[in-house]
């Protein structure tokens, strides 16, 4: 039997989630919900329908898991619990900052609609954060250092573009070469946020927009560029077609610590990721952890989940047999 997937907006992410729902044989995708005219909304799947978002809800006994595909600046924190009262949900929100009051309105919708649903589903929050988590439990005595990019961060760009005046935008976070290498030598330095990363954006903006408030606002947006130092380019539409048309992304997380009565023996952790398309691999992280979200609803598990929830079964298509005789 197919796990039914629905998909809510079909941007980068969401088209992302429709090639990992097709490379997963369990699973079926049937219906695309979009804000737009479901006319001008052309998918690959052709058993699958294009509908309004206005329908979804009318459609859910049709659908085992819906997946969100919206930004996390305005989209998901209404959006999340809105449809977790009608749909087993998987959403990539990725406002670190904001994790803990949108796992709280979604518990409470979850739980009232008596669903499953699974926040912050992704590469970070989501796949380091289960390396951050393994490294901490192994090394409780350390400390943790995360690096991202260098690539095109959704989220950011998607902030950017909410800005008036911003036409199209891209956001680049860039490691610093210095502080990287100094983690992984071992030397454990105290890093502010700003030491860590560099910020470079990359703005089409409107005729006669006002630019210089345009950077302002960039630079000083709480919770993605205040705490960085950001750079703030103003290209041509042709310029951005050209040369930021992809969307590369990676990163590293790094733990350091010590084992032996006498901290004697040091230690470094890493995992790395070095992404040719930040959505694509966003979505089929999402598409794993809907396959979760299904499978725990099924057993009656309901409310708001993260990543740290899933036991890593639930992810795979092999049974528990074959696990443990070929990936153990």
């Amino acid at each position: 039997m197919s796990i039914k997937i629905g998909i809510l907006g079909y941007g980068n992410l969401g088209r992302g989630v429709e090639c990992a729902v097709k490379h997963n044989p369990d699973m079926e995708l049937v219906a695309v919900f979009t804000r737009r005219n479901p006319e001008d909304v052309k998918i690959l799947t052709e058993t699958a329908k294009v509908c309004h978002v206005d329908q979804a809800v009318s459609m859910k006994d049709e659908i085992d898991v819906l997946i969100l595909c919206g930004g996390s600046a305005t989209d998901l924190p209404v959006q999340t619990p809105e449809f977790a009262q009608h749909f087993n949900v998987v959403d990539s929100f990725d406002t670190h900052a904001r994790i803990p009051e949108h796992f709280a309105a979604v518990d409470a919708a979850a739980k009232k609609g008596n669903h499953t649903a699974m926040i912050s589903v992704g590469w970070d929050p989501g796949m380091f954060s289960l390396n951050r988590l393994y490294a901490n439990a192994i090394l409780p005595g350390g400390k943790d250092y995360t690096f991202w990019g260098k690539g095109v961060s959704q989220g950011h760009s998607d902030a950017v573009r909410r800005i008036e005046g911003v036409l199209d935008a891209r956001q680049y976070t860039i490691p610093v070469e210095s502080a990287l290498e100094a983690v992984r030598n071992g030397e454990n330095p105290e890093l502010s946020t700003r030491q860590k990363h560099t910020r470079e954006v990359f703005v089409v903006a409107e005729d006669g927009a006002d630019k210089a408030k345009i950077e302002h606002e960039i630079k000083t947006m709480p919770n993605y560029f205040d705490e960085y130092d950001t750079t703030v380019h103003f290209i041509t539409a042709e310029e951005m077609a050209a040369s930021h048309a992809g969307l590369p992304h990676g990163g590293f997380v790094i733990r350091t610590g010590s084992t032996g009565w006498e901290d004697e023996h040091q230690h470094v952790v890493e995992y790395s990721l070095k992404l040719d398309s930040n959505p694509e691999f966003t979505s089929s992280v999402i598409v794993a952890y809907a396959r979760a979200a299904y499978r725990m609803s099924l057993e009656g598990q309901t409310g708001c989940k993260t990543v740290f929830d899933v036991a890593p079964a639930y992810l795979s298509l092999q049974t528990p047999e074959e696990l443990r005789a070929h990936m153990l």
